[in-house]
């Protein structure tokens, strides 16, 4: 790789010195190294214009917490661009760097090919009103369905592939990827799932019945939510919103589009998430 687009969140500490210190040490190898625009402070919509980066970048390093990667993955879903995060946030799960003194290493690894590309897994939710849709949108981590009022619980039917599943009484449900497993999902009491894998997973969220359990789903599978009553929103990937009525539906299966993320060889799956769990970042 000799072509990069930095995205950067300057609003997590120690931003501006790692992008600084990339973009140097890159150009400094002879690399191509753009970096988006700062934002205004006041600003409230922070995506990234995919005309906004050239054709010819081979590589989109991020530079902030997960929430970073993750908004670059949907802002330029169908590009294809690989990808590669440094952890400037509190988690990190889906960041490979995570140290200062990682960095240098990584970029070297970049620029020599030392890499493997994993394909991540999308998912997309259609939310349908009085049979027409309403909002189409996608997910790289889950989509979540959560009360809008903190006192009322939810009520809905799940259908999976058309056929009747449970009728749920929760705070809420979602709909998890791989990626998205060590996310809401895991807070929610759900299972971990390696990165690589192609499945969904359903997580009721505070569900008032003492056997409901997330259920694993084949990629194929359609799940179908029916809303029993109001006062829900349905959150993809906790960046774009919709408030759902009694009545209303929403639609969630895999995507076509997927997010295309640069492995190192050095750093596995399991090591981040024995790091993690072992607080070790």
């Amino acid at each position: 790789m000799r072509r990069f687009y930095i995205i950067a969140n300057y609003d997590k500490e120690y931003v501006r010195e790692a992008e600084m210190f990339i973009r140097s040490y890159l150009e400094g190898k002879g690399a191509q190294c753009t970096v988006q625009p700062a934002f205004p402070q006041d600003c409230s919509n922070r995506h990234t214009e995919s005309a906004m980066v050239p054709q010819e970048v081979q590589c989109v390093i991020t530079i902030g917490g997960d929430g970073t990667l993750i908004q670059a993955a949907r802002d330029l879903a169908g590009r294809d661009i690989p990808m590669v995060g440094v952890n400037r946030g509190h988690l990190g799960f889906l960041n490979q760097i995570s140290r200062q003194e990682d960095i240098a290493p990584v970029m070297d690894a970049l620029l020599e090919d030392r890499y493997q590309l994993e394909s991540r897994m999308m998912i997309q939710g259609e939310a349908v009103r009085d049979g027409q849709t309403v909002m189409c949108d996608i997910a790289l981590n889950e989509i979540a369905v959560t009360r809008k009022d903190a006192l009322k619980a939810l009520r809905f039917k799940v259908y999976v592939n058309d056929d009747f599943l449970n009728e749920y009484s929760a705070d809420g449900i979602l709909v998890a990827t791989p990626t998205g497993s060590t996310a809401y999902n895991l807070s929610a009491g759900g299972p971990v799932i390696a990165p690589g894998a192609k499945m969904m997973v359903l997580t009721p969220i505070c569900s008032h019945a003492l056997n409901a359990r997330s259920i694993v789903l084949a990629p194929e599978d359609t799940v179908r939510i029916d809303f029993v009553n109001g006062g829900q929103v349905a959150a993809f990937d906790g960046d774009t919103f919709i408030e759902l009525e009694k009545g209303d539906s929403i639609r969630i299966k895999r995507s076509e589009m997927h997010t295309i993320m640069v492995k190192l060889k050095q750093i596995s799956f399991m090591q981040n998430l024995s790091n993690h769990l072992a607080g070790r970042i």
